[in-house]
């Protein structure tokens, strides 16, 4: 049980990566929706929570000119440096 609440302390809020993508919250919500980003659903309320892996692959697809599109989440290493080195660029 302390390992799951560590996992989702790790994880971003839609406020946190709507911020982080320059992108409305209902847009982030959309993209979930439509299968674009994924999201976990936490708490009684289905709060959407998302992998700063899943943020970084997405954000490096867009660097690299790559469509954003719906697909399976891939979890190449070193995203998290990657996440980390492009917010601290903003």
């Amino acid at each position: 049980m302390a390992n799951d609440n560590r996992q989702i302390s790790t994880m971003l809020t839609v406020r946190e990566v709507s911020r982080l993508l320059h992108v409305h919250s209902n847009t982030l919500r959309r993209w979930s929706d439509q299968g674009i980003i994924r999201a976990y659903r936490i708490g009684p309320r289905g709060d959407r929570r998302f992998r700063p892996e899943d943020i970084a692959v997405l954000l490096l697809e867009e660097g690299k000119g790559f469509p954003i599109t719906a697909k399976e989440p891939t979890s190449p290493t070193g995203t998290q440096d990657n996440l980390e080195r492009y917010v601290m660029s903003r």
